[in-house]
């Protein structure tokens, strides 16, 4: 048997080995740091006896697969060290996760002071130094081990799997078992598990299903290292700061009320300004610079609007439905197949006995479509651009909710561009290039990825359309991006139900995964709604139509600004620009002087008359973040000065007034991203 190692060298046996007996053959520390291994690409587990010729690859924590397997078996730990503390616990899963490692339990919540304590059991465990014993049973013998061990969970995940599955378990110290997969480390001890740690606990349901037991979920960490550790705890108390459900609600930019709803949060008079001033910025840059038509549309429709469409079958369970008169499916399917033919069966559909119940719109293209609609069009029209700045609405579970990225009413940039097939390329392409433009002004163009959304062929009832039609449109959409020269990957069953997206992902700071901006190809939605444009022929002939957001939703990118800034926000986009600091009241009339010829010149500016010493207005200044401060007092009133201090360089000197707001305006006007002084920042 010959085994290739990594470095090319090979490994002769003329009998079977264990992998950890072939580390050991090469070297005994090596041996000692694996956690697991690769065989011809594969993550086995180091009991795993090789009979055959393999490529063999050992893994350490300082590999990704091997840090995987030392955090599930520390999640082990979690959960013997749980039901030593707390027997009555029920054990569920306990995988790694890209950060750490998570378990769930059917126990009462913990506090931070149960994780404490919970963790100072782990150590015990570690310091005794138990080896994993690997095991398998039949799967009646298997339900009936965890019957008898009263773990109702782990009893319903094994009867999940074929009758004649082989469930495999793993036993650690005293006689604690659970049901698990592998791969494991050998043993648990301190030179295995030298660094982890327990971050915190939350509820989560039974399988991700609200409609299943509440259990509380464990989240922790592990590292190769105490430093490695070390740097992520730091990372995770910068992460925590940076978080904007924190430091929104801390810098005054939103809040949230129980007695108004979850998912619907209050903008304050600063998040307010934020908000704002993107809106005007987008609208303005769609119809002055890019060629679009505003429109303004109903925040709801009958039912009848979205039948047309097919979102009514699609995503009505994700919209507030006013009057509602539930459908059984069958009648949800007879209505769908009178649609076919775009709204020629309008009337019959305008009969349904939920014809009167109206919805709060989930989207705005149907909308619109309307408004293409209300006069006819030739080709001499297109492409047709109409951007709007929509506010909807979605039921989202309550699960799903976090501060601005996930709530119940939102406002995006939306846009439907109605074009000629010989438009759809340039088009798209100009489209994607809006994007890039918004993400660069913004700073945000290096913290995105690009994802090619698809139908998922195995469900095709999801979808409008044939297969031969997906595949076209697809088709067109990569050959597109293609010559863009975009970087993207693909994701099979994110496509909407009427076309396939380019969907523009960022992260928020612990690292889960939102959508930021959409474009989307639509080829069959014109014909629902009977949408036409006369060409050169005389003849009519159905539009492409291009869904998509310039910036996105102005609540998520507020959170992910907040985030990626820290709170510090690009001057132009503060709520206050320039606070103005007196140095005693004989100076106000000066101060009011400069106030008056900032706001002339649209800045926003603020003049802290407060009876306090000028060191400590200056220094709550800095607490809040604000790009200037203009400290004024004798010589400055007598010079029409003013003294510059900046968040950027600290102490930038004594300015004549005008110099000071011809740089900060050209500096809002151009919407220069100006990076803070690194020697400043390390004072």
């Amino acid at each position: 048997m010959k085994i290739t190692l990594k470095d090319g060298s090979v490994k002769e046996y003329s009998e079977a080995k264990r992998i950890i007996d072939v580390a050991f053959d090469i070297s005994e520390g090596l041996a000692r740091a694996c956690c697991a291994a690769k065989v011809n690409g594969e993550v086995k587990d180091l009991r795993t006896e090789l009979n055959e010729d393999c490529e063999l690859q050992l893994l350490t924590a300082s590999d990704e697969e091997g840090l995987r397997v030392l955090r599930h078996t520390t999640s082990h730990v979690l959960a013997q060290a749980v039901k030593n503390l707390y027997p009555e616990a029920k054990l569920a899963i306990g995988p790694a996760i890209d950060e750490g490692f998570y378990y769930d339990f059917d126990v009462p919540s913990f506090t931070r002071e149960d994780l404490d304590k919970i963790e100072a059991e782990m150590k015990k465990i570690i310091k005794a130094g138990a080896e994993l014993k690997y095991f398998e049973l039949p799967r009646k013998e298997a339900i009936a081990l965890m019957e008898e061990r009263n773990e109702p969970y782990k009893v319903e995940l094994i009867q999940d799997l074929p009758e004649d599955a082989t469930i495999s378990f793993y036993e650690q110290g005293d006689g604690f078992v659970d049901l698990c997969a592998g791969p494991h480390i050998m043993k648990i001890s301190k030179s295995s598990i030298k660094a982890f740690k327990l971050i915190s606990s939350s509820g989560a349901y039974w399988r991700g299903d609200e409609h299943n037991a509440m259990l509380t979920r464990v989240y922790g960490t592990a590292f190769g290292s105490k430093d490695e550790l070390n740097a992520y705890l730091e990372e995770l108390a910068d992460r925590k700061n940076r978080d904007h459900n924190k430091l929104g609600r801390e810098m005054d930019l939103f809040t949230t009320v129980d007695v108004i709803g979850q998912g619907l949060p209050l903008f304050m008079p600063k998040g307010t300004k934020i908000i704002q001033k993107m809106q005007r910025w987008i609208e303005d840059l769609e119809d002055y610079e890019w060629g679009y038509v505003r429109t303004r549309t109903p925040y709801m429709a009958k039912s009848t609007l979205y039948k047309i469409s097919d979102h009514w079958y699609h995503y009505k369970d994700g919209m507030f439905v006013m009057n509602d008169i539930p459908l059984s499916d069958e009648e949800a399917k007879r209505q769908g197949a009178r649609i076919v033919n775009g709204i020629e069966d309008l009337a019959s559909l305008e009969q349904d006995e939920d014809a009167n119940s109206y919805a709060l719109r989930p989207m705005t293209c149907p909308f619109q479509y309307f408004v293409y609609k209300a006069r006819q069009k030739s080709y001499r029209d297109l492409p047709y651009r109409m951007g709007e700045t929509s506010t909807l609405f979605r039921n989202e579970d309550s699960g799903e909710m976090h501060g601005l990225t996930r709530v119940r009413q939102f406002t995006i940039s939306e846009g439907h561009l109605v074009c000629t097939p010989e438009q759809v390329d340039e088009e798209f392409k100009n489209c994607v290039r809006l994007a890039k433009h918004c993400l660069t002004t913004l700073g945000l163009e290096e913290d995105v990825t690009y994802r090619m959304s698809k139908w998922d062929p195995e469900n095709p009832d999801k979808y409008l359309g044939t297969a031969e039609d997906w595949d076209r449109v697809e088709g067109a959409m990569r050959e597109i991006l293609d010559e863009i020269g975009l970087e993207y990957t693909e994701e099979a069953g994110e496509a909407a139900f009427y076309g396939p997206k380019l969907d523009i992902q960022a992260k928020n700071v612990y690292g889960k995964e939102d959508t930021m901006i959409t474009i989307q190809l639509d080829m069959f939605l014109s014909e629902r709604y009977d949408m036409y444009y006369i060409d050169k022929d005389g003849e009519k002939k159905r539009p492409y139509i291009i869904h998509r957001t310039s910036m996105g939703c102005y609540e998520r990118t507020l959170a992910w600004l907040i985030e990626k800034y820290a709170g510090k926000l690009p001057t132009w986009l503060c709520p206050e620009q320039v606070r103005i600091l007196p140095i005693s009241e004989k100076y106000f009339d000066y101060a009011d002087e400069v106030f008056k010829e900032l706001r002339k010149n649209g800045v926003d500016v603020t003049v802290d008359k407060r009876a306090e010493k000028i060191g400590f207005k200056i220094r709550e200044a800095r607490m809040d973040k604000l790009p200037y401060m203009l400290v004024v007092g004798q010589n400055e009133a007598e010079e029409h000065t003013v003294s510059v201090r900046s968040r950027f360089e600290g102490d930038e000197g004594v300015k004549p007034l005008q110099d000071f707001i011809n740089q900060i305006c050209e500096e809002i006007r151009t919407k220069e991203i100006r990076k803070e002084n690194p020697e400043l920042k390390n004072k």
